[in-house]
């Protein structure tokens, strides 16, 4: 496959990798060179970790953080020293050859950091999963609706919204890069926490699966140094190749709507009649220091 002046080779395109669908990693390759627009600007200039599915959704997997000696020159890396002394050769995609040449190698789900390479301690984005304990999506989307209400209308931070493709959904509040991961991971903790207590049958922050119930799990531990996150548009490996997919705060009025209502096949449609809900998020990022007055404020008048 020739992109720009690269020719890419690619291997295996008729292997099925969603035997339900008759996918097969050819319609793989074709979503990533497809959707490449849109994608990168997500992805670029993060650290990468490619969940690599060599047979497809049904074989084995593998996660592989460090880029292979074989990958070619022209995929830019970033060596990241790890907290044991020892380095990890990231790749950094940044253009739609890198994002083919991944294809592939068959990884179906790239994963991103919530940090750039220039500043790899400071996060640009603090994130909640909403985990649902079962298969009723209508109390992910009230969950959603209840964190926004304080994230966006009480603390004036900006709140994107997400299907995650597999079970729920995120909301990512882009920040300016000023904050440590611990302190960003300390306010999302303590944000989890005081909505938990106001919604104690709804809401849980139990790391144990067997302590939640049937409650919607808010989960924070993605905000730390060198953990990953899903991008957005990334493909799910789950049957009918899901795609994570960014949304407007009102399509969770739709009735049908659910985590993996957008995939490979009508992702294209979507986006066809309705821009990237994320194009702008870069520029929405915001300081957490008037949201973490503000939240202090609020906890306090709930004290007394």
């Amino acid at each position: 496959m020739k992109i720009g002046n690269l020719d890419i080779e690619i291997s295996n395109r008729e292997k099925m990798f969603f035997p339900e669908q008759k996918y097969t990693k050819g319609d793989l390759i074709d979503y990533y060179e497809k959707i490449a627009d849109v994608i990168l600007p997500h992805i670029e200039s993060r650290p990468l970790t490619m969940i690599r599915f060599p047979d497809g959704i049904n074989g084995k997997k593998f996660y592989q953080k460090d880029a292979p000696d074989y990958f070619p020159d022209w995929i830019e890396k970033k060596q990241v020293k790890n907290q044991d002394d020892t380095t990890t050769n990231y790749v950094i995609c940044n253009d739609k050859a890198s994002l083919v040449y991944l294809a592939n190698q068959a990884c179906i789900t790239p994963h991103i950091w919530l940090s750039k390479k220039d500043k790899l301690n400071f996060p640009d984005r603090m994130i909640f999963d909403l985990d649902p304990a079962d298969k009723d999506f209508s109390k992910v989307k009230w969950a959603a609706v209840t964190l926004k209400k304080l994230l966006q209308d009480q603390l004036s931070l900006p709140a994107f919204l997400m299907t995650t493709g597999s079970k729920g959904l995120h909301i990512v509040v882009p920040l300016k890069r000023e904050k440590s991961f611990d302190e960003v991971r300390h306010f999302a903790q303590q944000i989890s926490v005081y909505l938990e207590n106001k919604n104690p049958d709804d809401l849980t922050t139990a790391i144990r699966k067997n302590k939640r119930g049937d409650k919607i799990y808010l989960d924070v531990a993605r905000n730390a140094f060198a953990q990953t996150t899903v991008a957005p548009y990334a493909v799910r490996p789950l049957n009918g190749a899901p795609v994570a997919t960014p949304l407007d705060w009102n399509e969770l009025e739709k009735q049908d709507l659910h985590s993996q209502s957008y995939t490979i096949q009508n992702i294209f449609k979507r986006l066809g009649s309705k821009k990237d809900p994320w194009r702008k998020i870069e520029d929405a990022a915001v300081s957490m220091d008037k949201a973490f007055r503000k939240f202090n404020e609020i906890k306090d008048v709930g004290q007394d």
